[in-house]
């Protein structure tokens, strides 16, 4: 019999992994895969704009996946690499017209997907959970970063 605690994890996985496949069957007639319109939405709600290798970070991929995939957005015309003026070495990643135009795209559907999703979700729940999830991702952050670990219950801002 599985422990509360696995039952939760395993649910947590299998539902954000089902919510993720769900959206990417919405989104195919925009002609972008998963790791495409991932990768637009995390750049296109940056502020500042992510490096490659916070790009990287916050998609959990290495260096190399990440160097791949802004090469394909590149040549689609989706982004664009902006040098740093501290650093050269260091690239950063910017949405193109077209790529804003994308991610308008992909936002209204996953909005709609969403609103279909949690329309007879408990508002209060919601908020609960959210801020569980939130104190459980920084805890697994804090880990993965060799942090101190964080504890309480820690509202995220």
């Amino acid at each position: 019999m599985q422990s509360i605690e696995e039952r939760f994890s395993l649910a947590l996985h299998n539902t954000a992994r089902a919510w993720r496949q769900a959206l990417d069957c919405r989104l195919k007639h925009l002609g972008v895969g998963q790791a495409a319109w991932l990768t637009i939405s995390t750049v296109a709600r940056a502020d500042p704009p992510l490096s490659q290798a916070d790009l990287a970070n916050c998609l959990g991929v290495e260096a190399p996946t990440i160097v791949s995939m802004i090469d394909r957005l590149v040549k689609l015309g989706l982004v664009r690499r902006e040098p740093s003026e501290v650093d050269r070495r260091i690239k950063y990643i910017l949405l193109t017209e077209a790529g804003r135009d994308l991610f308008a795209q992909v936002r209204t559907e996953a909005e709609r997907f969403r609103n279909e999703l949690l329309q007879d979700a408990d508002k209060d729940f919601l908020q609960a959970m959210s801020e569980h999830l939130e104190l459980f991702h920084a805890k697994a952050d804090a880990d993965r970063l060799g942090e101190p670990p964080v504890t309480g219950n820690k509202k995220a801002s």
